[in-house]
């Protein structure tokens, strides 16, 4: 759906949030705090499109809306997991000689992000990356799919209290799946440095409820952090190595690190580019999960919880969508001087030492990028194509 930008202030968005509202018997958690923040950035973000309309051909009228995935109909959640499900019946567009894992159109995507791990996560092209990544499945679904919505996004803060029952995990028709069936499992070490090692949960097995039960994961995992039987390394990076979809859905994990206080913290309080990227991704010197690996590991399983295959988890991209939409208003709170603030290294973490990345780094996606190609991180700043980029959308 298309609609323009005037017509959304901050008594739709908070309709849009239903920030008290129950959803099918779930109460949603409050997110008033971020809402009022998304609302904020929307208005600033429609003034600095008036005054820059000549650097762009994405207009007021055409910009496209990205929805919370708990305010989507039965009908639009079902349109997009058909649509993922597709893309897992498509073949791959990859040499099999190079990536014999790669059995699908869907493996593509894991594929290309297990290939670039190491530079693009704690990393100046961390958010900018991903933003790009997650607009090319948007495409993808549309292009070959014949999806005719836009990406959805999966509200942390919402759900953080009580997430097995949500929307998006309950396991329903109109949900990403559920949890995994229950094996015995030891905690799962989500962090490198092995602190806040999380409890295991009521999952741990093979998923088997709902759009995606008794999926085949085809990639990885490569560093997987599940503690239960048989999930063990792959052999190589891209070998074939079919299995189930696994979670491990932690209540302990969102309500620690994905409630709407954490959003509202990350934006309002970290107010350079490096910090707040640094502290969404988390500190892990601390045992501090941040809001990324928060939701990463809300989900846990596999390959939820590998770094390098974690796109093999189809709430993936509801969850970058939504790393999108928090960068996004933190961007447009101060749309000026925030828009193409970058910062850090090349290299994860700077190890070894690297370079500052620059807005002239490239985005190359290979064969999932879609039309646009390969990019210069400059041209996906703007999520209205401020400056030419090919991005034209917005987030309720």
């Amino acid at each position: 759906m298309h609609a323009t930008l005037k017509s959304f202030g901050l008594a739709s968005i908070l309709s849009v949030a239903g920030t008290s509202a129950a959803s099918g018997g779930y109460m949603v958690g409050p997110t008033l705090q971020t809402d009022i923040l998304a609302a904020a950035a929307l208005g600033k973000l429609t003034l600095h499109a008036t005054q820059n309309r000549d650097t762009t051909t994405c207009t007021l009228e055409n910009v496209a809306i990205r929805r919370e995935w708990g305010s989507l109909s039965a009908a639009n959640r079902q349109a997009y997991t058909n649509a993922v499900r597709c893309l897992m019946e498509q073949p791959s567009l990859l040499d099999p000689l190079e990536v014999p894992g790669a059995k699908t159109r869907f493996d593509d995507f894991v594929a290309v992000h297990i290939n670039q791990t190491f530079s693009i996560h704690g990393t100046a092209n961390f958010l900018s990356w991903h933003r790009y990544f997650t607009y090319a499945f948007e495409q993808a679904l549309r292009s070959e799919c014949n999806y005719n919505g836009y990406h959805p996004y999966w509200n942390w803060g919402k759900y953080a209290h009580n997430p097995l029952n949500s929307p998006v995990f309950d396991g329903s028709s109109t949900s990403m799946s559920g949890n995994g069936e229950y094996v015995p499992h030891n905690c799962t070490d989500g962090l490198p440095t092995g602190l806040n090692c999380i409890p295991p949960g009521s999952g741990g097995g093979c998923v088997t409820t709902g759009p995606f039960a008794n999926m085949s994961v085809n990639l990885g995992p490569i560093a997987p952090t599940l503690a239960a039987p048989g999930v063990v390394p792959a052999s190589s990076l891209f070998a074939y190595n079919p299995r189930c979809l696994r979670r491990d859905i932690s209540s302990w994990v969102s309500s620690n690190w994905t409630t709407d206080f954490e959003s509202y913290d990350l934006i309002s309080n970290y107010t350079d580019i490096l910090s707040f990227q640094n502290r969404m991704q988390g500190d892990f010197a601390t045992g501090f999960y941040g809001v990324h690996t928060g939701g990463h590991f809300t989900i846990g399983g596999d390959p939820g919880g590998d770094l390098f295959a974690s796109p093999g988890e189809p709430a993936f991209y509801l969850h970058h969508a939504q790393i999108d939409r928090v960068w996004w208003i933190w961007q447009n709170l101060h749309p000026e001087t925030r828009t193409n603030a970058i910062g850090g290294t090349i290299t994860l973490n700077n190890f070894p030492p690297s370079r500052n990345g620059t807005l002239d780094d490239l985005l190359d996606l290979g064969v999932v990028g879609p039309a646009a190609g390969v990019l210069e991180i400059r041209d996906v700043m703007s999520t209205i194509g401020i400056g030419g980029g090919p991005l034209c959308y917005i987030y309720v």
